[in-house]
């Protein structure tokens, strides 16, 4: 018998127990998180209104359930939880799919003025993860200015669009539905420092700010064409093609007078975040240019965007996590083939996976790849981690930990469902620690 613990319960960790459940009948898994829910970004990132990618929490939910692995919810790992040279004592290996929790900065004056937010927070609280806390995110505000051109981008963009009516049918959280249904925010400026075929979004994501009811999608002809390959995308790999394509449809199109309006702006950098009465009032953006080697340089010329809402969007990092080894550089563990290295050698019995391991890049479905290699050196190392016979639940206990296991995520499945309920919709997330450990613990009572 081999005991794992994987450390994270998103698409990386539950890929990481499903392969090793799949490749040894003697392997038992514990996938152990810091929240009391399942699914990771899949339940605290995907937007409310992508019902088919949300859907994969029933694959994830499939691996959860199977009888040789067990979910530990409500358990954290490292500062102030289980430390993992203790989570290493009780079990023959520990796979860390941790991800990349921190946000990417500008670096510029005004980027901690009250009205400035990474997309990150923006998302956490419209997706009710029991850290996010309510900064009144849209309150007063009448124009928003988006930094970054990647699917994270068009997600928060596409909400501030949305009205009632497209976010009653999602699980958003009823205050986030209230205050975004109730805003008056009618322009929102999406700003890239490249152009349309350098941007990060897919296809897909895309196309759907062109479906959006009583919106305008804007593209200034002239910007995007200072893209060479906007001109000529023959040459460009698909996804980029398609995408120049969609911005080509709606570049020049006149505004038909509707509510709320969103503009595709390229080749243009944030430089200050400028203060109106204590808050976030406009940005200073530079006009940049092809450098000819496929970045950009500033022009010295010079416009502002008023703005009352600034979400940042411009990539994520990894954090370091108190006992494992961190690359700052690249924000991500040093790794073999997902064994971890401490100083180039191999830690024994410790393993990493997911954006940890690799960076912020792939779709969901690169975790299975990136999984799968590291279940592939853990087992041909597993004569090296020796047996384990005795359950680690007692221990990690006796550690503090309080877990919410499968039971009690089921409970507070169905506390969302009957929130839901009286508030006449389809499930509604609960939205903090209280209200989730409420409803977990009732499936103990």
């Amino acid at each position: 018998m081999l005991r794992v613990a994987v450390v994270g319960s998103g698409p990386s960790g539950c890929y990481a127990a499903q392969s090793l459940v799949q490749q040894d009948p003697q392997v038992y898994v514990d996938v152990l998180d810091r929240l009391p829910c399942p699914y990771g970004l899949v339940r605290y990132g995907v937007a409310p209104d992508h019902e088919k990618i949300k859907s994969l929490q029933g694959t994830l939910r499939t691996v959860l359930e199977h009888e040789r692995v067990r979910f530990l919810g409500g358990v954290p790992v490292g500062s102030g939880g289980v430390s993992c040279a203790r989570l290493r004592e009780l079990y023959n290996a520990v796979v860390y799919c941790v991800g990349a929790a921190a946000d990417r900065r500008l670096g510029i004056p005004g980027e901690d003025l009250p009205g400035s937010w990474s997309a990150t927070a923006f998302v956490s609280w419209y997706s009710a993860h029991p850290d996010a806390l309510d900064d009144g995110y849209v309150r007063d505000a009448r124009s928003a200015v988006v930094i970054g051109v990647g699917n994270v981008a068009v997600d928060v963009a596409r909400m501030l669009a949305r009205g009632r009516a497209e976010l009653t049918g999602t699980d958003m959280p009823q205050a986030a539905l209230t205050a975004l249904a109730s805003g008056r925010i009618a322009d929102i400026h999406m700003v890239g420092r490249r152009g349309p075929s350098q941007a990060r979004f897919t296809t897909k994501e895309l196309r759907e700010l062109g479906g959006l009811p009583d919106t305008d999608v804007l593209v200034d002809p002239a910007e995007a064409a200072l893209d060479p390959a906007y001109r000529d995308p023959a040459a460009l790999p698909g996804v980029q093609r398609r995408n120049v394509a969609v911005v080509r449809d709606w570049a020049g199109a006149p505004a038909s007078g509707a509510a709320r309006r969103i503009r595709l702006r390229f080749f243009l950098r944030p430089v200050e975040l400028l203060a109106r009465d204590g808050r976030v009032g406009a940005v200073r953006l530079e006009r940049t240019a092809p450098d000819g080697h496929g970045g950009v340089t500033g022009t010295g010329v010079f416009e502002e965007i008023e703005a009352q809402v600034v979400l940042r969007s411009v990539g994520y990092r990894g954090v370091p996590l108190e006992g494992l080894p961190f690359d700052a550089a690249t924000g991500t563990v040093p790794h073999l083939a997902g064994r971890v290295l401490r100083e180039g050698v191999v830690v024994p019995g410790v393993y990493v996976a997911g954006w940890i391991k690799r960076g912020p890049t792939g779709v969901i479905g690169t975790n299975r790849a990136c999984a799968k290699e590291t279940v592939a050196s853990l087992l041909a190392d597993a004569p090296a981690h020796g047996g384990g016979t005795d359950d680690p639940l007692p221990a990690l206990r006796a550690e503090g930990a309080e877990p919410v296991q499968w039971p009690g995520w089921r409970a507070i499945e169905r506390a969302e469902a009957a929130l839901g309920a009286s508030l006449g919709r389809n499930a509604v997330k609960l939205p903090d620690w209280r209200s989730l450990l409420a409803a977990a613990r009732a499936a103990a009572d």
